[in-house]
C-alpha cells in the first residue's frame, strides 16, 4: 500500500483533526477563519473556567422542555441561548442531549427530553432551529446510546441493529435532516465498537446514507484509536493538543487515507463559516427582559400538574399560606455536571416569588424548613464565610515545590476544578514537579453543637481547623479516571464542635501531580437544633394552605452515577405524610428531573412535578399557583406505580462490560403497554387549569402513501388553556403503539379551535437489516389520537400496502 504523503498542505490539513486547546479549534490555514470556541450545554454556557464566574442565563432543564411539548417555545429557548453564546463568544454549543431516559435511575435523565424517540427527536430540532438561528453552532450529543453514567467510558451496549437505528440513532438522524452543523460521539461502546469508532453511524449511516455535510468531533477525551476512528468517519478530536488525531496520524495513514483527509479538513472548515456569521447580539435591557421572561414561560410550560383534587387549585381565598421545604429557599435549578451554569447572585427563589405574589392578595406566608437538604456534600458557602476582614469568600493559594506561591485570588464555591491550566501552575499535563492549592476561609459559628465537614479532591488533601490538622483525603488512590473522579467528588467527612459565637479558620490543602485536570471540593453541615419535622406540622396546621417544595439538590443529578431507587428520601416521605395529616389542601412541588415513586403523595390535594426549572424557577411556580399562568406540562417519561414495573432499573454492566438493551424498541410506556401494567402516571399526562375536550376527529389520506388527523379542540372554561393532542400509531404484529406525532395548542376561553396533525409516509416504514434501508411495514395499523399514552379519545383503522399506499379502513 503506498504511503502517505506526508507534505506541508496535508500536514496542515492533519493539524486540524484535533483541537488545538481545551475549548477551541485551530485556524483554518490559508483563509480568514479562525480558531472558535466551544462551550458545554445545554441548559446555558458555562464558560471556558466551568465556575462561578461564568455566570449566564440558564434555562429550564431538557425534561422541562420536553415536558413542554411545544416546539415553538422551544425554539424560543434555543434562540435564547444562542444569544447567550453570543454574548460570551462562543461560536458552538456541545447541546443538545439527543440520548433516551431508558431508565428512570440514569443519572444524567435531566438533560434529556424524555423516553421517546419522536419526541425527543421533534423538540431537539426546534431546539437547534433556535440556536443556530442566532449563528451558534450546535453539536448534538452522544452519538450512540450514552442512556446512562455507569462506566460509560468503557461500557458496551449490546443492541440489535433495528433497535439502534428505529429508536436511539432516530434523533440523530431528524437532526442531520433538519440542518444540524455538528455531532459528538458517546464515550460507550455499541457492539463492541468505541462510538468514535463506529463506522456504521458515522461513515455509513450520517455521511453515506443521508448525505449530512456536518462536523463529527468526539466527546472530551473519548478518542481511544486515532486511525480507526479517523478511517469510521470522526473528522476532529477534541480536546486539544492532538493526543491520537492531528500530527500524530502523521506516520499511520496511507495514500488511501487522503480523500478522508480532505473530508474531514472541508468539514471543518464548513462548520467554521457557518459559525462565523455576523449576527449581532442586542444588548438593550428590554430585550434582556424578553429573554428571561421567555425563560419563565418555559418554566412554567414545563409544570406538570399530576392532581388537583377540590380543585385546589390555582390558590385563593385564603388569609396565611405556609411554605414548607428546603426547596422553597434553595431549589435545585439544574443539575451538577460538567454543563452546569453559574448562576447569578440575585435569583428569586420560589418563597420570595410566593411572598412578593401572594402579599397582592394580602395573604400571609409562614415558612419552615421541614427537612435538611439531601446534599451528597452540604455546601461550604452555604456558610458566611470570609477571605479576610472585609471580602466574603474563600482565598485560593497556588504554588509549586521549586517556585513557592505562584498566585493568590478569592473565590466563592464549594468546588474548584481546573481542566488543563491552573492559575499560577499554568499547562496541567506539562507539571514536572509537585504543586498545591490552599484554600483558607473563616466563619463565626451561629448555633453550638458538632459540625460535620466534608474534604475531597484528585490529590491528596489535608484540613486544618484552628490551625491542627484534623483529617487527610487521598484523592490519587482511588480507583478510575480523573473525569470520573471529578464528578463523583468522593470525600472524607471530619466533626469538629463549636460554640455559638466562636470563629473558625479553615484550612484545606491539596498537593498533586501532573493530569489533564484537577479539584477540590469542600464543605459543612452545620448541626440541627429543631426539630424540624414538628416544627412543620404546626406551621402546616396553622395555615389555610400549604405549599411543599421538595426534591433534590444541585448535587443529585450528575455524570459517571447512575441512582439506585425511585423513592424519595425517607425524612422527606415522613415530611410529606405528617403535613397532609394535618391540612390535607397542601401542593406538592416536586423539585426533580426523574420520575419517583409517588405513593406518598396519597393524600396530598395536589401535585406538581417542576423539574429542574431553570433560573426562572421561582417566578413561574408562583405564576402557575396563584393561576396568573397555566400548568403547562405533560409528562415526557413514564411515572410507575411500583419500581419493578420499570422496562429498565439496573444499569450497571455485566462483569464483561456488557450492558444489554434487551428490551428492544419496546421503551417507555410501550414496555407498559405491552406487559398489561398501569403506571402511576402516563407519559404525555397532565392537568390543566381550563376544561378542553375533543371533538369531532377525522382521519384522511393525503396523497397516496401519508395521513392526516383532524379534530376540534373546544374550551369550556374561562380562560385560556392547553391541549397537548398525541397520536401513536400501531401495526397489528406489535405488542404496543408507539408515538407518531403531536400537537400543543393554545385554546382560548369558550372558543373552539380546529387542528390537523400530518402524518407523513416515514411513520409507516421499518428498518430493514438485510437490505440496510428502510421499508414499507405492510399490513393493518391503528391510529390513537388522545391526551396521554392511556388516555385515547379516538382510534382509527388503516391498510398499508407493501408499496406503501394507505387506505383508511
Amino acid at each position: 500500500m503506498p504511503a502517505f504523503n506526508i507534505s506541508p498542505e496535508n500536514l496542515a490539513k492533519l493539524r486540524l483533526t484535533a483541537g488545538m486547546g481545551m475549548w477551541s479549534t485551530h485556524p483554518i490555514p490559508d483563509t480568514p477563519l479562525g480558531s472558535i470556541t466551544l462551550s458545554d450545554g445545554p441548559m446555558g454556557i458555562t464558560g471556558g473556567r466551568v465556575d462561578e464566574r461564568d455566570v449566564a442565563l440558564l434555562s429550564p432543564c431538557g425534561l422541562a422542555l420536553g415536558a413542554s411539548w411545544d416546539r415553538a417555545l422551544v425554539r424560543r429557548v434555543g434562540k435564547v441561548i444562542g444569544e447567550e453564546a453570543l454574548r460570551t463568544q462562543v461560536q458552538a454549543l456541545l447541546a443538545p442531549n439527543l440520548n433516551l431516559m431508558r431508565s428512570p435511575m440514569a443519572g444524567r435523565a435531566f438533560e434529556l427530553f424524555g423516553e421517546d424517540p419522536i419526541h425527543i427527536a421533534e423538540l431537539g430540532a426546534a431546539w437547534i432551529d433556535g440556536v443556530q438561528s442566532t449563528g451558534v453552532g450546535c453539536v448534538v450529543k452522544h452519538l450512540v446510546c450514552n442512556d446512562s453514567e455507569t462506566d460509560r467510558r468503557t461500557m458496551n451496549v449490546v443492541i440489535d441493529e433495528a433497535t439502534l437505528r428505529e429508536v436511539y440513532f432516530w434523533p440523530f438522524e431528524r437532526a442531520a435532516s433538519r440542518g444540524v452543523w455538528g455531532m459528538l460521539t458517546a464515550y460507550n461502546r455499541v457492539n463492541g465498537i468505541y462510538c468514535a469508532e463506529q463506522q456504521q453511524t458515522i461513515g455509513q449511516w450520517l455521511k453515506g446514507e443521508l448525505g449530512w455535510d456536518g462536523l463529527v468531533m468526539s466527546d472530551w477525551f473519548g478518542t481511544q484509536n486515532g486511525v480507526a476512528s479517523f478511517r469510521a468517519g470522526l473528522d476532529l478530536e477534541m480536546p486539544g493538543p492532538a493526543r491520537h488525531m492531528g500530527e500524530p496520524l502523521a506516520k499511520q495513514l496511507e495514500a488511501s487515507d487522503e480523500p478522508r483527509l480532505d473530508d474531514a479538513s472541508q468539514r471543518l472548515a464548513r462548520f467554521v463559516e457557518r459559525v462565523s456569521s455576523p449576527y449581532l447580539y442586542d444588548a438593550a435591557p428590554e430585550t434582556q427582559r424578553q429573554r428571561t421572561q421567555t425563560l419563565e414561560e418555559a418554566a412554567a410550560a414545563g409544570l406538570v400538574m399530576l392532581k388537583n383534587e377540590g380543585q385546589l387549585l390555582p390558590l385563593s381565598g385564603m388569609s396565611r399560606l405556609a411554605v414548607i421545604g428546603p426547596n422553597a429557599l434553595t431549589p435545585c435549578f439544574q443539575g451538577g455536571t460538567f454543563a452546569r451554569v453559574a448562576l447569578m447572585p440575585d435569583l428569586i427563589s420560589p418563597l420570595a416569588s410566593l411572598r412578593r405574589r401572594f402579599a397582592e392578595d394580602g395573604v400571609t406566608i409562614d415558612y419552615v424548613q421541614g427537612v435538611d437538604s439531601d446534599y451528597r456534600i452540604p455546601p461550604l458557602t452555604a456558610l458566611p464565610l470570609f477571605c479576610d476582614e472585609h471580602q466574603p469568600g474563600l482565598e485560593v493559594v497556588y504554588a509549586t515545590a521549586s517556585g513557592g506561591e505562584r498566585y493568590r485570588e478569592c473565590r466563592n464555591a464549594s468546588s474548584l476544578i481546573w481542566f488543563r491550566d491552573m492559575p499560577g501552575v499554568g499547562d496541567l499535563l506539562a507539571l514536572d514537579e509537585e504543586a498545591s492549592v490552599t484554600v483558607k476561609t473563616r466563619f463565626i459559628a451561629s448555633r453550638s453543637g458538632l459540625y460535620r465537614f466534608w474534604l475531597g479532591g484528585t490529590g491528596a488533601v489535608r484540613l486544618t481547623l484552628n490551625g491542627e490538622t484534623v483529617g487527610r483525603f487521598n484523592g490519587e488512590a482511588l480507583d478510575g479516571d480523573i473525569m470520573g473522579k471529578l464528578m463523583q467528588a468522593a470525600s472524607g467527612t471530619v466533626d469538629f464542635p463549636l460554640s455559638e459565637g466562636e470563629t473558625l479558620h479553615l484550612t484545606f490543602t491539596m498537593t498533586f501531580n501532573r493530569s489533564i485536570a484537577h479539584g477540590i471540593w469542600f464543605g459543612c453541615q452545620p448541626p440541627q437544633t429543631v426539630d424540624l419535622l414538628a416544627q412543620a406540622v404546626e406551621c402546616a396546621r396553622c395555615a389555610d394552605s400549604v405549599v411543599m417544595v421538595i426534591g433534590e439538590t444541585a448535587d443529585a443529578g450528575l455524570e459517571s452515577i447512575d441512582r439506585d431507587t425511585t423513592a424519595l428520601p425517607g425524612h422527606q416521605v415522613a415530611l410529606i405524610k405528617a403535613v397532609c395529616a394535618v391540612n390535607p389542601r397542601t401542593v406538592v412541588v416536586l423539585n426533580v428531573a426523574h420520575p419517583v415513586d409517588t405513593r406518598c403523595l396519597e393524600q396530598a390535594a395536589a401535585v406538581i412535578v417542576a423539574w429542574y426549572p431553570g433560573q426562572e424557577f421561582g417566578p413561574a411556580l408562583a405564576s402557575v399557583l396563584a393561576g396568573d399562568r397555566e400548568p403547562g406540562g405533560r409528562l415526557p417519561v413514564t411515572f410507575a406505580r411500583e419500581e419493578q414495573d420499570y422496562p429498565v432499573l439496573n444499569l450497571k454492566p455485566d462483569s464483561e462490560g456488557n450492558l444489554y438493551y434487551r428490551e428492544g424498541r419496546l421503551t417507555g410506556y410501550r414496555h407498559f403497554a405491552a406487559r398489561e401494567r398501569q403506571p402511576a402516571w402516563a407519559f404525555g399526562f397532565g392537568l390543566g387549569y381550563a376544561a378542553i375536550r375533543t371533538g369531532k376527529t377525522q382521519l384522511r389520506t393525503v396523497g397516496e402513501d401519508a395521513v392526516a388527523v383532524t379534530l376540534t379542540l373546544q374550551n369550556t372554561a374561562n380562560r385560556d388553556g392547553k391541549a397537548v393532542t398525541q397520536i401513536y400509531l400501531r401495526p397489528a404484529d406489535e405488542p404496543a403503539a408507539r408515538l407518531a406525532e403531536f400537537s400543543a395548542v393554545i385554546v382560548p376561553a369558550m372558543q373552539s379551535v380546529d387542528v390537523e396533525i400530518p402524518l407523513g409516509a416515514m411513520l409507516f416504514r421499518r428498518w430493514n437489516t438485510l437490505t440496510q434501508c428502510w421499508q414499507v411495514h405492510g399490513g393493518r395499523w391503528t391510529v390513537e389520537v388522545g391526551s396521554a399514552s392511556n388516555q385515547i379519545d379516538a382510534v382509527f383503522t388503516l391498510n398499508v400496502a407493501e408499496n406503501g399506499e394507505v387506505t383508511v379502513v
